[in-house]
């Protein structure tokens, strides 16, 4: 059976990160870059740049004059909104290449998103600071999915089908059917793009935070996210009387479940903001 970076390693259709957010990353990064040096980046890419215009012109963003440069643009929005809505938009861009016949890609592209958007509510409520990393994992949570079906479709889908059939955990089923399982294999494409290693790990350790070592308090952000979305994707006949966290997560994280209702309330509203925003771009043909 294959290895997940050998599954990576042979699906040619996302061996890279998009040149244009590694450039952004970078640039927005490094604490010795001009304005002139963030705006060059961005404007690598037209269509990037327009829609964050429209973003630093519609609300909770406008201003009482209207923004009509990327300069103004990049002031008036700052690191964190541009940094994620560029990953959101490049990203959305590789999830678009999905064949259609092997995946709904607009269902598992919205699931991307409302994943990283409630790990980033779900961060914000544990007092962590670095909420950027949090939504960046969540987005790429389930990006092994994508390798799985450009390489093995056929077992990726037998996969799926067994899963909901026995009503078991659909990595133990990828385990026995492919060898590896998703999370697995998006690590090792995240790893792959020389993405910050907290990264990697959340996303190879989303399924067993106590297994993220020093990086357990991401791994259970991811965990935790990703419980609540997928429980969120089941059928109601089918849903248990609650999400099932795991303690460890928890525990790392001080989350209270008791207040998730509200986190859905927060990340449900962001998600129709954010898919207004870049939707049209990231889903085009």
């Amino acid at each position: 059976m294959p290895l997940a970076s050998e599954l990576v390693q042979v699906c040619t259709t996302v061996s890279t990160l998009s040149e244009v957010y590694c450039r952004v990353r970078d640039v927005v990064d490094d604490p010795n870059a001009t304005m002139g040096d963030r705006v060059k980046a961005l404007q690598l890419d037209p269509a990037i740049a327009a829609r964050l215009l429209r973003m630093a012109n519609n609300s909770p963003y406008g201003p009482s004059r209207q923004v009509d440069t990327v300069t103004g643009a990049v002031q008036l929005l700052g690191k964190q909104v541009i940094n994620e809505f560029v990953a959101t938009t490049t990203v959305g861009q590789t999830f678009a290449g999905i064949p259609v016949d092997l995946m709904d890609q607009s269902k598992f592209w919205r699931k991307s998103l409302f994943c990283a958007l409630l790990a980033r509510t779900v961060a914000k409520s544990c007092g962590v600071y670095d909420q950027e990393q949090s939504y960046l994992a969540g987005l790429l949570r389930d990006i092994g999915h994508y390798i799985l079906y450009q390489t093995v479709p056929q077992r990726a889908q037998s996969a799926l089908i067994e899963a909901g059939y026995l009503e078991a955990s659909l990595a133990e089923v990828e385990q026995s059917n492919i060898g590896c399982d998703f999370a697995e294999v998006g690590a090792e494409l995240i790893r792959s793009w020389g993405l910050p290693v907290q990264i990697e790990q959340a996303v190879r350790c989303q399924l067993s935070p106590k297994d993220a070592g020093e990086f357990i308090l991401q791994a259970s952000i991811v965990h935790i996210a990703g419980a609540v979305v997928d429980y969120d994707e089941l059928d109601s006949s089918r849903r248990p009387a609650s999400v099932a966290f795991s303690p460890q997560a928890i525990t790392a994280t001080r989350f209270v479940p008791a207040n998730l209702p509200a986190l859905l309330t927060e990340a449900r509203a962001q998600l129709q903001e954010t898919l207004a925003n870049v939707q049209p771009y990231t889903m085009a043909a």
